[in-house]
């Protein structure tokens, strides 16, 4: 039965309410994560947070397969993309320990350059939309914007003009865009291994295996196998541990409904917002100060990530109405932003199979 006005009205409001939420959330966690520095080491703070955003999805877990729900075969499909997402997590929270929080979100930019490579690689009927001339000058975008960004805050003064250490900043960048990297082949592990299993299901099993990793490390690397956290005072400690509940589950969940309410190019374009409201907070919490010239550039690199979401979400709403699909494939691939707009597709082209 096809929705009513007022139901698609209600509809479009929840999920404009639902990425509002999500880029908020996605905004505060980095500045948290930067502010938690000071008091834990990268290995602590990964430990920590993602032992307690698994604590959350455990449940779902449970109650699924005390009920004889839980689809066979979901955890041996999730640990790739869980053991993936835990090396992503591992360079994306070492940046923030070398570079500022609006830096890192810049760089984080690369991630849907790496998935467009990667999808052309996967996915072949993908590199239809990849020949698009629009396409591409949205990566040459991305790529220029994203590159001038971080260049030209190498051996710039940190905060109050202090100065700062060149090979840390490198090695910062560098994390940054290798966390972009790795959330990429996330969310192509995510779309190859997790079809079929339902999408909340997914983020529940992935969080437990991401989470283990996180944890051992933490044990064999952190200080004091990452019993500092506790010498935090409780209020800080409390905060430290929402940071994870707010970015690692709230967040997934948020996002989710909203594509599924939205679709996915308006949700993952609203949220390629998040460098610039990162990059504003991060000037009054931090001190953190980008040139005239990189928020120019990383403007750029941002319109260059919705030109390339747009494109591609237009092809792909032309696919069933055209013939010209290649290399003998009998289906459009839609390659996934990330790891949560690829569980949603999924979902969605489940639900519009039945």
């Amino acid at each position: 039965m096809s929705q009513t006005h007022q139901e698609e009205g209600r509809d479009r409001f929840v999920g404009l309410a639902c990425i509002l939420l999500t880029l908020a959330g996605w905004t505060i966690v980095p500045l948290l994560i930067k502010m938690f520095t000071d008091d834990v080491d990268p290995w602590t703070s990964n430990g920590w947070r993602y032992g307690f955003a698994a604590l959350l999805w455990a449940p779902l877990v449970v109650v699924k397969l005390a009920r004889g729900r839980l689809p066979v075969g979901l955890f041996r499909a999730a640990l790739v993309p869980g053991l993936i997402n835990a090396a992503a997590q591992v360079v994306f929270t070492m940046s923030f320990y070398k570079i500022d929080p609006g830096l890192v979100t810049f760089g984080l930019r690369v991630q849907i350059v790496a998935v467009t490579i990667g999808a052309a690689i996967m996915f072949p009927s993908e590199r239809r939309v990849i020949r698009s001339p629009l396409f591409l000058l949205g990566v040459l975008l991305v790529i220029g914007g994203t590159l001038v960004t971080t260049a030209q805050s190498i051996g710039r003064g940190g905060e109050d003009g202090v100065a700062v250490d060149r090979t840390q900043q490198i090695i910062g960048i560098l994390c940054a865009m290798g966390a972009g990297g790795g959330y990429a082949a996330y969310a192509l592990a995510v779309r190859r291994c997790m079809s079929g299993f339902g999408a909340m299901e997914s983020f529940a099993a992935i969080s437990q295996y991401t989470a283990v990793a996180m944890i051992v490390l933490m044990l064999i690397l952190g200080e004091r196998s990452g019993l500092t956290a506790l010498d935090m005072p409780a209020p800080r400690f409390g905060l430290f541990l929402l940071s994870a509940a707010i970015g690692i589950a709230a967040g997934h969940v948020l996002y989710y409904w909203s594509i599924g309410r939205l679709g996915v190019a308006v949700s993952t374009g609203v949220v390629q917002l998040q460098p610039f409201t990162v990059g504003v907070l991060s000037v009054v919490a931090f001190g953190e100060r980008l040139a005239i010239s990189q928020w120019f550039s990383g403007s750029i690199a941002v319109i260059g990530a919705i030109v390339m979401l747009v494109v591609q979400q237009t092809m792909r709403q032309r696919a069933p109405d055209t013939n010209t699909v290649e290399d003998g494939d009998d289906a459009f691939e839609e390659f996934p932003p990330d790891a949560v707009a690829a569980m949603a597709t999924d979902d969605h082209d489940a639900r519009a199979a039945s």
